[in-house]
Parts: structure tokens; C-alpha cells; sequence
């Protein structure tokens, strides 16, 4: 696997190297938004670690760039202990996020979980009013067109569908979604996560609320479903 890690502090870079570097996986290292627009379209990563603040801009607007031309797993670092700084990587399509200083044992867990979630997505069809959720070909549709999602967004629709008609809890939707180093994550994550996912789906369309808000409890994927064309249930 190609980690890209865009980080103008070369000494963190290198310690993220150091603290990751295990067999099969190879590193690409950026200091800047345009020698890593360089690098993402010469060598092609499968997963981004990404400063907020780059000298040429900040990298919320590489985020944009990468999540117009892919759904990698993206994972953003700031020195900026702001939840507006969260929200917005998040929103834009981040997968996870964690706020300097940190440790880089946790770091390693994360990035350990995000590319589980990678390599693991679930290998079922799921189909219902208009949509149709390939887990095994990560297509997913409605009416026929396709959705663009990112890999937390990918596991929480899975993690919906897999438990239709049951209450997810908050706190069982964050481990699960960020099981390891889970503490350290803001429940206003969460809440980002869900809101993207159901504007993606255009949830509500035609009065119908498919990903439900359980007060005071979680959330529901309500409805039943079945099987796409070709596909297995």
C-alpha cells in the first residue's frame, strides 16, 4: 500500500515514517499542496495523512482536490484545536482526524483501522426503493446513479443496513468506526459523518427517512430490503 503523508514539518514526516514502516507498505512525502498534486497523480496513493496547514494553502483545499478524483481513505492532522477545523475536514470528506501534538503509537492504530476498513468492506448486495448497495464492488446507487463515498462513509452505511430495524447506539457507531484510538474521537464526528452520508443518499427524498435519529439513543436504518439483480442478499 502507498501512503502519501503531506506534512511541511520533515521531522514529524519522517518519525510518521519511522513509526509506520512495516512490510508492503511504501511512502510518499509532501510538503507542499502542489508537490503533492504532483505525487497523487504520478504514483497513484491508497491512503492520505494530511496537514491542515501547508506553506502554499491549507489542506482542507487538497482534501476538495483529492475527493474530486477519489474516495481514498484520508486522515487529516492540525495544530488547530478548533472543532470548526474538524467540521470542516470532515465535511469536505476526511475519514478521520487528529489534532497535534499526538501520539504516534495512536496515529499507527488509526491509520492500522483505516486500512482494515479498507481491505474488510462487507460483501453484500442491498437493494430498496431506487437504491443499490454493492459492498463487494463498493458501487453504490440510487435510481441508477452512482454515489460517491468516502470509506468511513462506505462502513457506516454498511453498519446501517447490516442492522436494519435495530437502534445503533453513539457510542457503538464510534468504536465501530474508529475502534481503535476511538477514545481520543469527538462525537461531533459522528454527527458529521451521518449528516454527509444522508445528504449523499438524498435521505428524506419523497418524505422518506431512511437513516433515522433515535433521541437520546443513536441512530436506525429503518426499512427492510433485499437483494440487487445478480447479486447475492
Amino acid at each position: 500500500m502507498k501512503i502519501q503523508i503531506v506534512e511541511d514539518d520533515r521531522a514529524l514526516s519522517g518519525g510518521i515514517v519511522l513509526a509506520l514502516k512495516e512490510p508492503g507498505l511504501e511512502f510518499i512525502q509532501d510538503v507542499t499542496i502542489k508537490s503533492a498534486k504532483d505525487s497523487f497523480e504520478e504514483s497513484g496513493p491508497e491512503l492520505i495523512i494530511l496537514d491542515v496547514n501547508l506553506p502554499d494553502g491549507s489542506g482542507h483545499d487538497y482534501l476538495k482536490w483529492v475527493r474530486e478524483r477519489s474516495q481514498l481513505p484520508v486522515l487529516m492532522l492540525t495544530a488547530n484545536d478548533m472543532e470548526m477545523d474538524e467540521v470542516t475536514g470532515l465535511t469536505l470528506g476526511a475519514d478521520d482526524y487528529m489534532t497535534k501534538p499526538f501520539s504516534l503509537a495512536v496515529l499507527r492504530a488509526r491509520l492500522q483501522a483505516l486500512m482494515r476498513r479498507v481491505k474488510g468492506q462487507g460483501a453484500g448486495v442491498y437493494e430498496e426503493d431506487g437504491f443499490c448497495f454493492d459492498f463487494g464492488k463498493l458501487i453504490f446507487t440510487r435510481e441508477g446513479r452512482e454515489i460517491s463515498l468516502s470509506v468511513n462513509e462506505q462502513r457506516l452505511l454498511s453498519l446501517f443496513v447490516e442492522n436494519r430495524g435495530r437502534v445503533l447506539t453513539r457510542a457503538a457507531l464510534i468504536d465501530r468506526l474508529w475502534s481503535d484510538g476511538g477514545e481520543y474521537v469527538d462525537e461531533n464526528a459522528l454527527s458529521v459523518t451521518v449528516n454527509r452520508l444522508r445528504s449523499k443518499l438524498g435521505d428524506k427524498k419523497g418524505g422518506v427517512s431512511y437513516i433515522q435519529t433515535i433521541y437520546r439513543q443513536g441512530y436506525m436504518w429503518k426499512r427492510e430490503g433485499g437483494a440487487c439483480s445478480g447479486g447475492e442478499p
